[in-house]
């Protein structure tokens, strides 16, 4: 019989002890599924930078839209409520103000806006602006300044050579009321002023915006558009359907010199002026009520002219040096800045006009001894200006001295500075700018050895400033000098102040032979402007400006007059008083050989009172430049001359600053 073999037993006992856990494999696998569920559901996602981007946009949209829902469910009065709550009642309106007295709408009412603040809109454009017929390219949102840069600009600039249309593109003013009501949304301009003259009855058929191209040197404005032949149309009708009643114009800003040349071309004979006839202001305006007018010109043109700057584009350099300088969006900022604007002729109509005799020489000016004020001083009094006690321990600025290279040299006796002449230095060849031309200005013409010459001159006054810009932008300064001059007639007599160069320039002309008319200077003042600049040379680099403010240069207490480079003034921020003031307080005061018929002017100032709070907006003090049109006081004058109150029943002059007395220290025949 065969032997049997026994099999082995395996190690682990096949029978195990019923105390011990029966399905230890099973009790695993829910173990396992229990982990990768909660793994499941406590696992972390890891968001893309363009999640985070989305979610960031929709909670700021959300927010918007609450906040816009909630803006438009509160009642309306409820901002004024909480405005009035935190700094008292309102005053009325000055249109519900003087609709109260019994005043109502008489004589009509022409707008005349100033640079910039009027719209723009495309009527031709190349292909890059194909969908944008009759869209604004000035104002309004400015959507294609961002969308399309490069060919914004292009459409923007005028025609180097000529000043006009360049080939293929026509921009045109926007007609009417709304053409300057808002410069651009929540940011009024006309609209203010326009919505108190409703109040008392003006509407359209007695109100008119005289919009033009403000682009354009002012008798191109009649050469393309007629545009003056168009004002003077609507001026004659409203006139005529207004009972004969005569017009107020008002004119603000740039505004102001436009008017002016008006007030010549419409008298003129035709075909370079109007052919109205020497009695035609006589016959059709009331009054002229100019605000924040640039009569002799405005330092802060220079700056643009010279480097594209102001007081707060050199803060922005200082801040973030080289970044508008550089190749920002593909545009190099302030270099296509100066191309364009310097094909903008309109902007040499307020180059300094006076030469040294008005804005002062090396070692005089009209402002010297001005120190900034703290706190108001009342109407019409004679006292100084209180000022800070610190304010006596700061030296006084040399505001005759409009461009200086280094603050040494504008603080420096005139006998110890060093000048080398600049006028016919060999320019020579610039070799850093001559790949540049996409983005050419006229400093790509100019060697390294002219930029030296205009920096060894060292300080330039306003009788330098017109020959200091022949030299950088002979080409620029060429077509301006068809158009403007800047200088002091000796003879108004002489035939060649017929001519329309002179018109805007109140020094070599004069006004119309109307006496019964009224003219008025009403600007803001209390507010730091630009008189003069400290400048310094630009490192050299590709396609740069060599030129630029040096905000280094400041005065050792907060109380002085010199700031991040630029020296200040009293005035609306934009015009010093000196310019906005002086024709009224004394060129054409009086029977003067500038006012040969004795018209009557007054001085308005408007001290500047800014708001308390972000509820008040812009506020309804305030004396800037452009916020001045919401100024109640500056309003309520307006509408009671256009109701048929004269300069007397207004209370005369109004002023604050040293208006009078800086007057009598230019020595000019009248």
């Amino acid at each position: 019989m065969a032997l049997l073999r026994r099999r082995k037993q395996p190690d682990s006992d096949p029978h195990p002890d019923p105390d011990q856990d029966p399905k230890p494999d099973e009790e695993d696998d829910k173990e396992q599924k229990a982990s990768k569920k909660s793994n499941k559901n406590g696992k972390i996602k890891n968001y893309s930078c363009l999640d985070n981007c989305c979610w960031f946009v929709g909670c700021v949209c959300s927010v918007w839209w609450l906040l816009l829902f909630l803006y438009n469910a509160m009642p309306a009065s409820f901002p004024q409520f909480v405005t009035e709550a935190i700094s008292g009642p309102f005053p009325d309106p000055p249109g519900v103000k003087c609709l109260k007295e019994g005043l109502k709408a008489k004589h009509p009412v022409v707008f005349v806006p100033g640079i910039v603040t009027g719209g723009l809109e495309l009527w031709e454009g190349h292909q890059c602006m194909d969908g944008l017929f009759r869209k604004r390219l000035w104002g309004g949102t400015f959507g294609e300044v961002y969308k399309r840069p490069s060919c914004w600009v292009q459409h923007m600039s005028l025609d180097n050579k000529t000043g006009m249309d360049p080939p293929g593109i026509r921009v045109r003013p926007v007609s009417g009321l709304v053409a300057a009501d808002y410069f651009a949304p929540g940011y009024f301009v006309w609209a203010v002023l326009i919505a108190n003259l409703a109040r008392v009855g003006y509407e359209e058929k007695n109100m008119y915006m005289a919009a033009y191209d403000w682009r354009l040197s002012f008798q191109n404005t009649e050469v393309r558009d007629q545009t003056l032949s168009r004002i003077k149309s609507n001026i004659e009708l409203m006139v005529a359907t207004n009972g004969g009643k005569k017009a107020v114009i008002i004119p603000h800003s740039m505004g102001v010199i436009y008017f002016l040349h008006f007030m010549k071309w419409v008298e003129a004979p035709a075909p370079m002026g109007g052919g109205g006839g020497p009695d035609w202001c006589a016959k059709h305006i009331k009054a002229v009520m100019n605000i924040g007018g640039p009569f002799l010109g405005v330092p802060k043109a220079v700056a643009g002219l010279f480097s594209a700057e102001a007081k707060d584009i050199a803060s922005v350099r200082a801040l973030a040096p080289g970044v508008l300088d550089s190749d920002l969006f593909q545009i190099q900022t302030l270099q296509h800045v100066m191309r364009m604007s310097r094909t903008w002729d309109s902007t040499m109509s307020m180059i300094p006009k006076g030469g040294d005799t008005i804005w002062g020489g090396l070692n005089w000016s009209p402002e010297e001894g001005y120190s900034p004020r703290r706190g108001k001083r009342g109407k019409n009094d004679p006292e100084s200006p209180t000022v800070s006690d610190s304010a006596s321990e700061v030296t006084h600025a040399n505001y005759g001295r409009i461009v200086s290279f280094g603050k040494d040299v504008a603080e420096a006796p005139s006998s110890e500075i060093e000048r080398i002449e600049f006028r016919g230095a060999v320019k020579g060849i610039n070799v850093a700018n001559n790949t540049c031309r996409a983005v050419w200005t006229e400093y790509h013409d100019m060697g390294f050895g002219g930029i030296k010459a205009v920096a060894e001159y060292k300080v330039y006054t306003a009788g330098e400033i017109v020959e200091l810009l022949e030299f950088v932008a002979p080409k620029m300064m060429e077509r301006g000098s068809a158009h403007f001059s800047y200088g002091i007639a000796d003879n108004l007599e002489d035939p060649k102040y017929t001519h329309y160069k002179y018109w805007s320039n109140p020094l070599e002309t004069k006004l119309p032979n109307a006496p019964d008319m009224e003219i008025y200077s009403m600007y803001g003042v209390g507010i730091p402007t630009e008189r003069a600049y400290v400048y310094k040379l630009t490192p050299a680099a590709e396609c740069y400006i060599p030129f630029q403010i040096d905000t280094s240069a400041k005065d050792k207490s907060e109380d002085g007059c010199l700031k991040d480079g630029v020296y200040t003034v009293d005035g609306d921020e934009t015009v010093p008083a000196l310019s906005a003031g002086y024709m009224c307080a004394k060129g054409w005061r009086g029977k003067t050989r500038f006012n040969p018929s004795g018209i009557k002017t007054y001085v308005r100032e408007y001290d500047h009172n800014p708001p308390s709070n972000f509820l008040e907006g812009r506020g309804t003090q305030s004396g800037a430049h452009v916020d001045i049109m919401g100024n109640f006081q500056l309003i309520e004058d307006v509408i009671r001359v256009a109701a048929g109150a004269t300069g007397e029943e207004l209370g005369g002059d109004q002023v604050y600053t040293g208006i009078f007395e800086w007057s009598e220290k230019i020595n000019l025949k009248l």
